[in-house]
């Protein structure tokens, strides 16, 4: 069984017992979030679309942890000109853990 939920202006493929990392979430580190924006739900082979949402269809999760992801380098170059810019990003993330898909 899976369901496509959109967490945060995403949308992930999630399953029971699965860690993801999604964008930085509001919420202390334990805490238990419930998803309602559930797009798909695939329950054996028998699946139910919605039109936007799937009604009554809700994702549980817990969040487990609240890190920081892998540096990004960004540099820009113009040749001959004398122009460089390097630049580096980490991206705040948030380790969450699928419970239950209702």
């Amino acid at each position: 069984m899976y369901a496509i939920v959109d967490i945060a202006g995403q949308q992930f493929r999630v399953e029971k017992d699965r860690k993801l990392y999604v964008n930085r979430l509001k919420a202390e580190e334990g805490a238990t979030l419930n998803f309602e924006k559930v797009l798909l739900v695939d329950n054996d082979g028998a699946i139910k679309i919605g039109a936007p949402y799937v009604e009554g269809a809700s994702v549980k999760a817990t969040v487990l942890t609240h890190l920081k992801g892998e540096k990004v380098i960004v540099f820009k170059k113009k040749r001959r000109k004398g122009y460089s810019k390097k630049n580096g990003h980490r991206q705040y993330l948030t380790q969450i853990k699928i419970e239950e898909i209702a």
